[in-house]
Order: structure tokens, then sequence, then C-alpha cells
């Protein structure tokens, strides 16, 4: 049984295996070499062989216990035949469509779009260097590809008035769930052995609309993914309450963020706990490195943990203080066996 696996479905506490998020890409040297060649960022996406070696670039610098597959969550909504750019400066940026446009779709359509994100799984699955590693699949949460594909950017700059149209959100949100239901399903298929559920807008959510725009379609995706024996876990970044998230959408290990308290989470949760330092700590020196994943490894010392940050990899990470901060998790590791 590979590490992340004996954490998440037999609760094992003796180690903490370990993966970062954002681990494939714009912080290493190697990648930035392709993506310079490579402007258009959803087209390198759907370039499987160089989607396999940009994959594979920070498990042949690194030793991780798994590599996550190099795509984005606006593949969807691509699939689902919206323009998808990302702009220089500015993030994503999405063509106009509207909700009649949006359900025009049919799944052989999308499913044609996103062959090559499964040819890219399955290539990389066959690799030797994966051996006792875990290969993850991913995809956004329902409201948070609901809030891109309407939004049309990042939230950060706006939220559209659309979004006090309830009627249209659950109306879309039912739509969009049942293909994120299809790309789960079909990178499973490639070889993805873990999903994990990626909700970044969660926290835009209010308390008396949890149940209806986070937790039931969220919830429906979890269920299906556990239904075909493979993990699932969930990170609903910002989300005000972790215990009741967990409660009520029962995913099997929940990634946490940095602005939470790992001492208060670990009160309230009984699942299999991923994340939480703050990725800018790589940024400092190797004396607060070590201290910080020290104090995440010893308040879950006895717990189901998995290693990881509260957020991606930023592109400033010199990846020496990566290689630093697996040799403090390797020997923790020791200290406990």
């Amino acid at each position: 049984m590979t590490p992340l696996t004996k954490v998440i479905k037999n609760k094992d506490k003796s180690t903490k295996p370990l993966w970062l998020m954002r681990q494939a890409g714009r912080h290493l040297p190697e990648f930035r070499t392709i993506r310079k060649k490579n402007p258009n960022f959803i087209k390198l996406c759907l370039d499987s062989d160089k989607v396999k070696n940009i994959t594979l670039q920070p498990i042949k610098r690194y030793n991780l216990d798994a590599a996550i597959i190099f795509s984005d969550i606006l593949v969807v909504p691509f699939g689902l035949g919206q323009t998808v750019e990302f702009k220089k400066n500015f993030g994503p940026f999405l063509g106009p469509i509207t909700s009649d446009e949006i359900k025009i779709c049919n799944r052989k359509t999308f499913r044609k779009k996103l062959e090559p994100i499964y040819n890219s799984i399955y290539k990389v699955k066959k690799d030797k260097i994966l051996k006792n590693k875990d290969l993850i699949g991913f995809v956004g949460g329902p409201w948070t590809i609901l809030v891109y594909m309407l939004n049309r950017s990042s939230p950060k700059r706006k939220l559209n008035k659309v979004f006090s149209d309830k009627s249209l959100i659950k109306d879309l949100l039912k739509y969009i769930n049942k293909y994120l239901i299809f790309h789960v399903q079909d990178q499973i298929k490639s070889g993805a052995n873990i999903i994990q559920i990626f909700d970044s807008w969660a926290g835009l959510v209010g308390k008396r609309n949890l149940n209806e725009f986070i937790y039931e379609p969220t919830k429906k995706l979890v269920k299906f993914t556990k239904s075909l024996n493979v993990p699932c876990i969930c990170f609903p970044r910002n989300i005000k309450n972790y215990a009741n998230y967990t409660n009520a959408v029962k995913p099997d290990a929940i990634n946490i963020d940095y602005n939470v308290n790992p001492k208060d989470i670990i009160k309230n949760i009984s699942i299999p706990i991923q994340g939480g330092m703050d990725p800018k700590i790589l940024l400092t020196g190797k004396k607060n490195l070590e201290k910080i994943t020290n104090y995440y490894l010893s308040v879950f010392e006895n717990h189901p943990y998995i290693f990881n940050l509260g957020h991606g990899v930023l592109p400033q990470t010199d990846p020496n203080m990566i290689q630093y901060l697996i040799k403090i998790v390797r020997k923790f590791n020791e200290r406990s066996s």
C-alpha cells in the first residue's frame, strides 16, 4: 500500500507522507523552460507528452510520495465550450457564455476535448518512477467552477451581479456537477488513484447558503468518487468551519488552509488531515522553515496526517528550500518510527 493511501484508508499515524500543491510547475526552472516555449496554458495542459514530463519533474527532483497531474481546474469550463485564457499579471480570463450555451455540451464532446488529459494520466501512471507512489487527479469544486464560468475571471477582482440569482446558481451547479463527475470518472479510469477537489472560492459563501451551494453539490461528487473505491481529499479553502464541512460532505481526508489554527482543527476533526503550512514560510530562512514544519508535524503527531501546504507552492520558491523541507519531514518520520 502506498504511503498516502495508508494514511487515508488505514488512518495510519506512524508516518507523515509528503506532497505539495503546485509541486509541478512554476517554481521549477525546468518547467519555466517549457512554459516559455508554450505561452498558451490550456494548449500546454492538452499536450500529453509535455504534461507527462512536467508532472514527473518534481518526482525526479524531490523525494515526494505522490505526483499530481499537471492540469488546471478550468479545463472543465473549456470542455463545456467556454474559451479559457491565462493572461500575464491578470490570471484566468474566460469568454462570455450563457446558461443555455453551457447546457448544449454533451458527454461525447466533453470527453473528446479533454481526451489528451486522460492520455497524460495513462502515460504518467505507466512510468516506473511512480512505483509505490500515488497519482493524484483533481477537479475544482462545483461552486468554484461556477464562479469562474459566470464571473469570467478571479472573484478577487469583483463578483458579478449574476450571483444574486439563486435559482440560476442551483440549476447550473447541477449541470456542472454532472460534468465534474464525468471528469473524475475518466481520470480514475486512466490511472489516477486519489482525487482532490479544490474549492478555491468556498470562503465566498455565507453560512445560510453553504448547504445549497457547497455541501450538497460537493457531497455528490465525493460520494461518486468513493463509490469507485478511490479516496477523495477536499480542500474548501477559507471555509469558515472545517468541522461542519467535513461532517456534511464526508470526504476521506480534508486539506486545511493556512488561516486556521491546526490545534483547533485537530480537536474537531477525526478524519485524516492534509496541509496547513503557509507557502510563504518556504520564502523565509531554513531555521524558521524547520520550526514551523516541526510545529505542524508535532500537532498532528498522533493523528493521520499528510504533510502539505495551505495553498500552492509560490513561483519565487527556491527548490533548495523544498529539498530542506523534505529532509525535515523525513527526519521526523525516522524519529517517530
